[in-house]
């Protein structure tokens, strides 16, 4: 459909502009054979109504030509649209005079017919002008639709692309973490049976828990503080008195949104890569706190100052990293501050209250 013909204000506008042309042509009527002028805008407005309708049918051969091969074009266009233009413009021509004759059946004066005669030559010209004017805008208006397509088209790609990205980077979260238990409950059936059945029962729990979160794009972040404080009560259970979590959570946040299993890779490094490479342990701090327009999670952990090259290690941070990019753009941002004895990662995510 014409996209006039689908918004009727535009339609009434277009056509208030071809009722001006109507008496534009009325008064050359008047100048050129005067006579009756209610009679000449009789025939004018009308007849200037229906060219009006036959300008909006070159759309149809603008825009099917406009999709053809660049090198086609333009030669098909330029023939297209003259052909179309000489017969639109004797056809209206044509229907004028028709209608001329109508007017006078209908009692308008006889002389009606020989004042029509004498600007059916203008007539010509100032259709074929009009419908050129017609041709060029139907023109700018198929490119607008081409740019405009494309752009849709490029969105619905970039949109593909990363919802195919934050799959593939969810799909990695779950191995990852059951690849780093299972070496956990592998090395503690041997030494503590009792330490690694509470292990697989903790590890079904937060599985169980995190089944469902790969169908939704925010969680709360009391529920991702959930799952941070069940890893770290597993990890608990392999390094006793060594591990020791601390969460400062303000509880204006918990409500807050967050990519699911954010926190957990950022836990996991902070144990594997932090506290464990530690004879005494340590402390794994979790914070979260509101400032202005972001929310901001951190996690610290000590580290060994003779290993500094393992402090940022593992697919973990790469993970959150390529998942709040991909997520929110340059509005958040990860920050690593690496520190002789104490390592720290900061999230920075807009404050966005969750939807359930």
């Amino acid at each position: 459909m014409h996209p006039l013909l689908s918004h009727p204000g535009r339609l009434a506008g277009y056509l208030a502009l071809a009722a001006g042309f109507g008496g534009l042509i009325a008064v050359l009527i008047e100048a050129l054979a005067p006579g009756d002028f209610l009679s000449a805008l009789a025939f004018a407005l009308p007849v200037t109504l229906v060219y009006a309708f036959q300008c909006l049918s070159v759309w149809y051969p603008v825009r099917r030509l406009s999709a053809a091969r660049e090198e086609t074009r333009a030669p098909t266009l330029v023939v297209a649209l003259t052909l179309a233009a000489l017969l639109s413009s004797a056809l209206w021509c044509a229907i004028g005079w028709l209608w001329a004759r109508a007017l006078v059946d209908f009692g308008r004066p006889p002389e009606l017919l020989s004042r029509v005669g004498a600007v059916l030559p203008l007539m010509a010209v100032f259709g074929l002008l009009l419908f050129a004017l017609a041709a060029l805008a139907h023109l700018v208006l198929a490119a607008f639709e081409r740019s405009r397509e494309a752009e849709r088209r490029a969105l619905e790609l970039q949109v593909l692309a990363r919802e195919a990205e934050l799959r593939s980077l969810k799909a990695q979260l779950d191995p990852h973490f059951l690849f780093n238990s299972l070496n956990s409950v592998a090395a503690l059936i041997g030494t503590d049976p009792q330490a690694a059945r509470r292990m697989c029962y903790l590890m079904a729990g937060f599985f169980r828990k995190s089944l469902g979160l790969a169908r939704r794009d925010a969680i709360p972040l009391a529920e991702e503080i959930y799952l941070a404080e069940t890893f770290l009560a597993i990890e608990e259970v392999r390094f006793g008195d060594r591990l020791r979590p601390a969460f400062e959570v303000e509880e204006s946040t918990l409500a807050l949104a967050v990519p699911p299993l954010v926190l957990q890779p950022l836990v996991e490094n902070a144990v594997h890569h932090g506290v464990a490479h530690l004879v005494e342990g340590g402390e794994v701090r979790v914070r979260a706190r509101r400032v202005g327009e972001l929310l901001e999670l951190t996690v610290e952990n000590p580290c060994d100052p003779e290993r500094p090259g393992s402090r940022g290690a593992g697919v973990g941070l790469a993970n959150v990293r390529a998942r709040i990019e991909a997520l929110h753009g340059h509005r958040a941002r990860v920050v690593v501050e690496p520190g002789a004895e104490r390592h720290r990662v900061v999230l920075l995510l807009p404050a966005q209250a969750a939807v359930e």
